[in-house]
């Protein structure tokens, strides 16, 4: 395609800035982005948040492959965001393609368009980000001259409702995977498609729906989903790095040109997590657990500070209070950078008086609010979920946190989980008056005084010991919420909730197969998009497609699978053995808790023996050397 056309492109788009609510969404040029010479580069890579820039610029492994690719001197990469409702209907209305924020050019001119999976309920922009580019909708239609479209992220650990759309997965993460992706493309390029793909599926960690077939029982279940061509493996087991202190990460990431939902440098301290929640799916598949030396993270906050001009470096990872080296860590950033009028914040705290003297000691400028999650009300359903946290917890961080100056908490659980009892809810309304107690005790006016109460419906995930189990319906979502806002009529308490037909659709897609496909496309032909936000999601619009479709939601959602059942994402191998997960959920029927391997016994979970892997702990809480707890190996 001519540079004529390119810039025609690039004019058309600036037209109808003016004409959107927030233009800044597709202008580009943003501080750091990178714009490679399109001539000159070998592969062209369009990486597709499904959402809004606001939202794909908050995440942190979209700044990670940004780098990884564009440090190749063969490879570039390129950013594209859902276009929001005012932005596509001009965009159709003008046939505008959908473009690129670097170089404005259409995605269809790409080599490998890469979409990451964050939340079942962007699936409907992916299909609508295909068409606006003019991709066809599934795999099969596609030609040698189309794109390769891959997927990746949580969501690629049940692969099936989308198998049909999307040419190959990239199990667990991308740093490295990216680029045997990019590898295997260069070296296949000019093949026919299925030869390209055969030669992406003999790469670990890459998922090509094509080369399996699902076969299902009488009753609707899967029988197997097995390879039907040799050489395609009967598994595919996730990647992730090791020697993580060592990995590279991006100082010079791209700063936002508007305002993002996360708007601060990320620093990663740590990925995976040995709590063990057994509801939680990035504790599961994020294992094992890998430290940064505190001296290595220092190093790369100074970076950041002076490469992008933020005055907030937020420690993240999936509970940063566990990080090892976490008390050198705040000591050397503070001492660091606290002189250049930046501060540091714990986005994730535990529910204990460490955690409260910590955010203490972080923050230049108090907060309105402290948040704490303790999940369930009661310590039975506590226990059941292997959340390690007691009353006895919640009651000290509080008091720590009032004492310290807060005036208002917030608190965090889940309703609908399993075993779940009236008692369980009651106990939510208990904590949130225990809580008021406590600041009236620590002296907090009423008039200052707030808990905040937030509830989200329990949705089980692939991988976790509670895959088997169902969820609940939604006159029971909805009969709890009702309950829980009628013992929550203090005027200092507030009392949130999650939409029960979005948290209904989440479970469908979680658990679905590729049967899916065919009322996920129905969907959207029918409008659904940005199904996550409460002004575009239209429930009626799903069920219509589910009943042009004949599929049953519930089935998915609310089916009970027993330990022998073949579940349809089975072929995809997370490292955690099902003995684990097995037991694990027996475990939790029984109320047993199982505890942190990080001090305690090792449980076994598989990943350490079966992965080859092994955590990486910083010995000393930060000397610059990641080792192996003795009880681990």
């Amino acid at each position: 395609m001519s540079s004529l056309r390119q810039r025609n492109y690039g004019e058309e788009l600036e037209r109808l800035l003016d004409r959107v609510q927030k233009p800044a969404r597709y202008a580009g040029g943003e501080w750091n982005s990178i714009r490679k010479d399109w001539d000159e580069t070998g592969v062209k890579v369009a990486f597709a948040f499904p959402d809004v820039y606001e939202v794909g610029m908050s995440h942190l492994g979209l700044q990670i492959l940004y780098h990884t690719v564009n440090r190749r001197p063969d490879a570039l990469m390129e950013r594209v965001f859902a276009p929001w409702k005012d932005m596509e209907g001009l965009m159709r209305d003008h046939g505008l393609p959908l473009l690129t924020l670097e170089s404005r050019r259409p995605v269809s001119d790409f080599d490998i368009l890469a979409f990451t999976l964050q939340y079942e309920m962007s699936f409907t922009n992916i299909l609508n980000m295909l068409d606006l580019a003019g991709i066809p909708l599934r795999s099969s239609a596609r030609s040698p001259g189309h794109p390769l479209v891959i997927a990746g992220g949580p969501c690629a650990f049940n692969p099936e409702p989308l198998a049909d759309f999307i040419d190959a997965f990239a199990i667990g993460e991308g740093e490295e995977l990216i680029n045997d992706i990019i590898d295997a493309y260069r070296a296949g390029r000019g093949r026919d498609r299925e030869r390209l793909l055969r030669k992406l599926a003999g790469i670990g960690g890459v998922y090509v729906p094509a080369f399996y077939r699902v076969r299902y029982n009488d009753d609707g279940t899967v029988q197997s989903v097995k390879p039907v061509a040799e050489g395609i493996p009967e598994r595919i087991t996730k990647r992730l790095i090791t020697g993580f202190d060592r990995s590279d990460f991006p100082v010079n990431p791209i700063v936002p040109n508007m305002g993002v939902v996360h708007d601060r440098i990320m620093l990663e301290v740590m990925r995976g997590c040995t709590r063990g929640c057994r509801f939680c799916q990035a504790g599961s598949i994020y294992r094992p657990v890998r430290e940064k030396s505190p001296e290595t993270l220092i190093d790369q906050a100074f970076r950041l500070v002076k490469n992008t001009g933020y005055d907030e470096i937020s420690l993240v990872s999936l509970s940063s209070a566990d990080y090892t080296g976490l008390k050198p860590l705040v000591k050397g950033l503070l001492d660091r950078v606290e002189g250049m009028g930046v501060g540091v914040s714990l986005p994730s705290l535990r529910a204990d008086a460490f955690s409260v003297d910590l955010a203490r000691e972080v923050q230049r400028v108090r907060r309105s609010s402290l948040t704490f999650a303790p999940e369930a009300g009661t310590q039975r359903l506590r226990d059941v979920i292997n959340k390690g946290v007691t009353e006895k917890d919640l009651v000290e961080a509080v008091s720590a946190a009032f004492g310290a100056g807060w005036q208002a908490v917030k608190l965090y659980f889940m309703i609908g989980l399993p075993a779940e009892t009236r008692e369980d809810l009651d106990g939510i309304a208990g904590l949130a008056r225990l809580v008021l107690k406590k600041g009236e005790e620590a002296g907090v006016g009423r008039g200052r005084l707030r808990v905040t109460v937030s509830v989200s419906s329990f949705v089980p995930k692939s991988h976790t010991p509670f895959q088997w189990e169902p969820m609940n319906t939604l006159e029971e979502i909805r009969d709890k919420q009702k309950y829980l806002k009628g013992l929550l009529k203090d005027k200092r308490v507030s009392f949130k909730w999650h939409d029960p037909e979005v948290s209904f659709l989440e479970g469908v897609l979680s658990r679905g197969d590729r049967r899916l496909s065919a009322a996920l496309e129905r969907a959207w032909r029918l409008g659904s998009r940005f199904d996550g936000w409460s002004e575009c999601f239209d429930f009626k619009t799903w069920q219509k497609a589910f009943e042009e479709t004949g599929t049953d939601p519930g089935w998915y959602a609310h089916r009970r699978y027993s330990h022998e059942d073949v579940l349809p994402w089975d072929h995809i191998d997370a490292g955690l053995s099902k003995a684990f997960l097995v037991r694990e959920h027996r475990r939790a029927m029984s109320a047993l808790p199982t505890p942190d391997c990080r001090g305690g016994k090792c449980p076994a979970c598989g990943v350490c023996n079966g992965m080859g892997a092994k955590p990486e702990i910083i010995a000393g809480g930060g000397d610059g050397r990641a080792q192996v707890p003795d009880q681990i190996l």
